[in-house]
């Protein structure tokens, strides 16, 4: 006779399924938390809102190859796109070519909305610019630095600001921060400082009027820091 069993099953052992399959209160994944889906859904929407800008701001590129003596400057000089989100500026900036990238003789801008990069713009017309210069191929960080610097209002003199442009040429790239009122001296140099710091630039950087700009191309510095 063959012999039994001597540890015969238990009912709880043989029986390893959930013995209700269709329970509504099933069994929690791990890191699942509890709650109805509306309740989810208005969670999600809050984190994903987008982060609006003090300001709303224009990228502009002059395109080198449409750039001739004879045209009036500015001509080839056109607007790509406004942003006014933390997310749009991301967007774009991933998107488009850094300045290393750029071809010789292009300059690319960022100005708030509404004020073109020119000294003929109102807003720009009594005002001047600091510049830093950098090795060919070596301002992307900087540029970058420049960028997130105006559109996250890290100047104390924010109002003062512009815009800024980057110049590719030959042999080096030139990156100018623009400012309203060029003949308030105090809040140029509160800009100048700040922006070097920002930079962590140690070289000296001078600040140009417009007006001085217009009358002479090897206008001298009024500022410098």
């Amino acid at each position: 006779m063959a012999a039994e069993n001597e540890n015969p099953k238990t009912e709880d052992q043989t029986n390893t399924k959930n013995p209700n399959p269709n329970n509504e209160e099933e069994e929690l994944e791990e890191g699942e938390i509890v709650g109805d889906d509306e309740s989810s859904k208005k969670s999600t929407a809050v984190i994903q809102q987008p982060h609006p800008l003090e300001h709303s701001w224009t990228f502009w590129f002059d395109n080198p190859h449409a750039k001739s003596k004879q045209a009036i400057w500015g001509s080839s000089m056109h607007s790509i796109h406004t942003f006014a989100t933390v997310e749009d500026f991301w967007g774009l900036y991933n998107n488009i070519h850094h300045p290393s990238k750029l071809a010789v003789g292009a300059d690319f801008y960022c100005f708030k909305h509404k004020i073109e990069p020119k000294w003929e713009d109102p807003v720009c017309a009594n005002g001047g610019k600091w510049t830093v210069i950098f090795p060919k191929g070596k301002s992307d960080t900087c540029w970058l630095y420049t960028l997130l610097a105006m559109i996250g209002e890290q100047f104390d003199h924010g109002d003062e600001i512009c815009g800024a442009v980057v110049n590719v040429r030959t042999k080096q790239e030139k990156i100018a921060l623009w400012t309203k009122n060029a003949s308030n001296e105090a809040a140029q140099l509160s800009i100048g400082k700040q922006w070097k710091e920002l930079l962590d630039y140690n070289e000296t950087i001078g600040f140009i009027f417009h007006e001085d700009a217009k009358r002479d191309r090897s206008a001298k510095n009024r500022y410098t820091t």
